[in-house]
């Protein structure tokens, strides 16, 4: 097994278990609903097509769902996300392209660009959960409500996970 494929593994796991242990019991109100594990997702290679993606998806939400409870919600997210990415991922790209060596982080990309990708993916995301577990059109604004502030705090917790954990790989 290779190095990288090692690291991404126990990424996974600890991001599962943090989601799962920790974060799933922040929840200040019902319009703050913190998600960090979108980052698993977030942060795969450049190269990486959109099937692996949308199967890094799955087995993250299908873990997600299991400490939480949700049957699916997650694991439907987390394949849309695998899904959009590339697609995403091209519309962003510098004018030069994605270096292979480099990962979608902050200390590679820089905060601007990072900004810019976590907003776009996380709202992606937010907006389908919770569109998903309301489905109720009268309660459109709530939906809205939900999105808007759980992705702030969602994106705060993944800049500060960002920053701790990440160093860059620019040689």
């Amino acid at each position: 097994m290779n190095n990288s494929l090692l690291k991404y593994i126990l990424i996974f796991v600890l991001i599962v278990l943090i989601q799962g242990l920790v974060v799933n019991n922040i929840q200040l109100n019902e319009y703050f609903v913190p998600m960090i594990y979108p980052l698993m997702i977030l942060m795969l290679p450049f190269n990486m097509n959109a099937i692996l993606s949308m199967l890094v998806g799955l087995l993250l939400g299908l873990s997600v769902d299991a400490f939480s409870n949700t049957f699916g919600l997650h694991a439907s997210a987390g394949i849309l996300l695998g899904y959009v990415r590339p697609t995403l991922l091209n519309y962003i790209q510098p004018k030069e392209g994605y270096e292979n060596s480099l990962l979608p982080t902050i200390p590679d990309m820089g905060l601007p660009w990072y900004l810019l990708y976590t907003s776009v993916m996380l709202l992606i995301h937010h907006l389908w959960i919770f569109s998903v577990e309301i489905f109720r059109l009268d309660l459109f604004f709530l939906i809205l409500g939900k999105t808007f502030f759980s992705l702030l705090f969602s994106l705060g917790l993944i800049i500060l996970f960002q920053y701790i954990f990440y160093k860059p790989t620019k040689s």
